[in-house]
């Protein structure tokens, strides 16, 4: 487990479980309050027992899932029936989660434990129901932004939702703010402004999606 983020008012950890189909693996998050021990998991890739084991030492309050895609809820069944506490997750993909969600978030809503309270950000896109957690200048962004541009789409009306997700509920954000996605490695939203920037000067073929590169597509 890799701690990416430590202060005073909030620790959080990346567990990076799988494999997926696309021979990757997916990041789940732990965030704590290092007051009360407190504690929320962000996403339940794969092997609840190793989730199981970085939870402990902390209070688990809440599951928090980005999106209903397999690679990121196939270990969320068993961690209901162990840990026992409410999942949250937006009401447009809750159909496709293994379990019915507890709380159906429409983005907007303060999710609170310890001393910390995290927001929803509503950011369909990669899908319907597509969810990012935002704790201070700690963007958990799920699928919705990576490195280098934005979650893979199934069609251009998904490419520019995303575009405009990303735009209007993630690039408002302060420049030096983190971003920990669903797969691979941290990047800094002022980063992908800039390589957006560029993505943006160019013309495109109105038809664009799938894996979009802001530097090369």
């Amino acid at each position: 487990m890799a701690r990416v983020a430590k202060n005073k008012c909030v620790q959080i950890d990346r567990r990076t479980l799988g494999p997926c189909n696309t021979n990757c693996y997916t990041n789940c998050y732990i965030i704590t309050c290092p007051l009360t021990g407190d504690s929320v998991l962000v996403d339940a890739p794969a092997e609840a027992a190793e989730i199981l084991k970085q939870l402990k030492g902390t209070h688990p309050r809440y599951i928090l899932i980005t999106h209903s895609h397999t690679d990121h809820v196939g270990a969320l069944s068993e961690l209901k029936s162990t840990l026992g506490i409410p999942i949250g997750a937006h009401r447009l993909d809750a159909n496709g989660l293994p379990l019915r969600p507890d709380i159906l978030l429409d983005g907007g809503e303060k999710v609170s434990f310890g001393n910390i309270s995290l927001t929803a950000l509503h950011t369909p896109g990669h899908t319907p129901g597509s969810l990012c957690f935002l704790i201070g200048k700690h963007l958990i962004s799920g699928d919705t932004i990576f490195p280098g541009g934005p979650g893979k789409t199934e069609s251009p009306a998904d490419s520019k939702q995303i575009i405009e997700s990303i735009t209007r509920k993630i690039f408002v954000l302060p420049d030096d703010t983190e971003i920990y996605p669903g797969h691979g490695d941290p990047t800094l939203l002022n980063k992908e402004k800039t390589e957006f920037a560029i993505f943006s000067s160019r013309s495109h073929d109105p038809n664009l999606f799938g894996d979009v590169l802001w530097l090369s597509s």
